[in-house]
């Protein structure tokens, strides 16, 4: 089996959701199921949500919000603009679109644009040029052929449109969410801080332990990067519509920039859409997808995600098999001189955490050290150790089911709950724990007996931080089980 160290999100549709399905995913490295709040109801959430926990309780869930999104309403039928065609948009929801009217879903659309202003309707497909704006409408000519079905996207690039971040169908799916305890919460087109604090609120208004990943899908998301990191769990670079709202020939710089912000923060970052978009359709990818997948990796990501290609794709399980096998290869070929720098932070405790889990990865390669080890009540160190991309696994032995799951978007970690009696029992949960550990990495192929490993522990208990670096053969902690003492004076 192949043990790649960065993650992989699968969507998965109500439609193709049972449990044998999601089983192959997982067995091929899938590690997040999404769901798209976009395109399923609370039925369809549910059986996906069952389907994936009667498989592993190690797959996160991961639910994704629609936000402040535009659409064109329902057509009566497909209809064909062709270039230089002169065209009536008007916000109306409950208007009937056709070739003479657009109607669209924001009532206030003319009163946020101006002449001159570009919009973009089924992803970029079809562009139109404002060229007259009053009150209640806008007067566009068309500026390239193209068909318009029902309820297209509609994006405006450069323009901030006041929608409010969160709408009800959010606000439905967020309390479903809470209801059966799912770990992540995307939230789509976050814009500042307060995007994401006003759904941190709805969360804590449920004492919901949720975590928020922002979706970053315009300039002003891009902007506001380093406060969305301040208070997101960690950000998706949605390359989707960020390319539609931002020149496409920026895309790699921003996916760079924002890569280098979460590791910065020590956070997460996921990289999303058409990584494998041939796969849709074909059995075998495009080399520019294979060598997009080694790029993310090579940039540092963290995680990668399918959407259409297990979704509804033709391919689904040689897809998360291809972005897998690509994984492996481009994790053992990466530069280390390109490693991102990851600077200490002001907070003390943190700083001691910083360096040890730098010293900890600097044996990696001074020491030949094959495994790090680690207990986790927050996940911190071992976000910590994962912000540094070492090329040896992290396993972190979590206190909770959820925070195993938590961790399966950092790059390189292993998380599994290991139940035992708590700060009470610290020698179980400190000695035993290890030596499990352990013999666990033997037993999957990760270490051979004579390998170091390290272990990053506290002499305070479950939340009093990181305070120690032990490095020692494997073998010997093996051999030696109760009478191996780490430094936090065990008996």
């Amino acid at each position: 089996m192949m043990h790649k160290h960065t993650k992989i999100i699968a969507t998965i549709s109500d439609k193709r959701c049972d449990s044998s399905f999601i089983r192959q995913l997982f067995d091929e490295g899938m590690d997040v199921v999404r769901m798209n709040s976009a395109h399923i109801n609370e039925e369809g959430f549910i059986r996906i949500v069952e389907n994936v926990r009667a498989v592993s309780n190690r797959i996160a869930l991961l639910l994704d919000t629609k936000g402040p999104e535009i659409r064109t309403t329902i057509a009566e039928a497909p209809y064909e603009l062709k270039t230089g065609d002169i065209v009536r948009v008007e916000g109306n929801p409950a208007g009937i679109s056709s070739r003479e009217c657009i109607y669209v879903s924001y009532r206030n659309l003319a009163n946020d644009i101006k002449v001159g202003e570009d919009i973009l309707i089924d992803d970029g497909e079809i562009g139109l040029k404002v060229i007259e704006a009053a009150s209640d409408h806008l007067i566009c000519s068309v500026q390239n052929d193209g068909v318009v079905g029902s309820r297209k996207s509609v994006n405006i690039p450069g323009v901030r449109i006041n929608l409010p971040t969160i709408t009800d169908r959010d606000r439905e799916f967020i309390a479903l969410a809470v209801k059966y305890d799912i770990d992540f919460i995307a939230h789509s087109f976050v814009r500042s801080k307060e995007d994401v604090l006003e759904v941190q609120q709805i969360l804590d208004s449920y004492n919901s332990p949720i975590k928020i990943i922002a979706k970053i899908e315009n300039q002003e998301g891009v902007d506001n990067a380093d406060e969305i990191l301040d208070v997101a769990y960690g950000i998706m670079v949605a390359r989707g519509d960020l390319g539609i709202e931002v020149p496409q020939e920026k895309i790699p710089g921003i996916q760079r920039v924002l890569i280098r912000k979460a590791i910065h923060h020590k956070k997460p970052v996921i990289v999303a859409t058409q990584m494998l978009q041939s796969m849709i359709e074909n059995p075998r990818p495009t080399r520019a997808e294979v060598t997009d997948i080694a790029n993310a990796i090579f940039y540092r990501t963290d995680a990668m995600m399918l959407s259409g290609e297990t979704a509804f794709g033709k391919y689904p399980v040689e897809a998360v098999r291809t972005m897998t096998k690509v994984s492996f290869e481009a994790e053992k070929t990466k530069l280390a001189e390109n490693d991102i720098r990851v600077p200490y932070d002001l907070d003390e405790e943190q700083e001691v955490t910083v360096f040890l889990a730098k010293q900890a990865v600097k044996s990696e390669t001074r020491l030949n050290t094959k495994a790090i080890i680690t207990d986790s009540h927050t996940g911190r160190t071992a976000r910590v150790l994962a912000a540094f991309r070492g090329p040896s696994p992290v396993y972190a032995m979590t206190t909770t089911d959820r925070l195993a799951r938590e961790l399966s978007l950092s790059y390189g970690v292993w998380a599994e709950h290991q139940p035992g009696r708590g700060m009470e029992n610290t020698n179980e949960s400190r000695r035993a724990y290890y030596v499990k550990a352990i013999q666990q990495l033997i037993d999957a192929g990760m270490i051979n007996p004579e390998d170091r490993v390290a272990y990053l522990g506290g002499s305070f208990g479950e939340t009093g931080g990181t305070t120690y670096l032990d490095i020692s053969e494997a073998w010997k902690i093996l051999e030696a089980k109760e009478k191996y003492n780490l430094p936090d004076y065990t008996l």
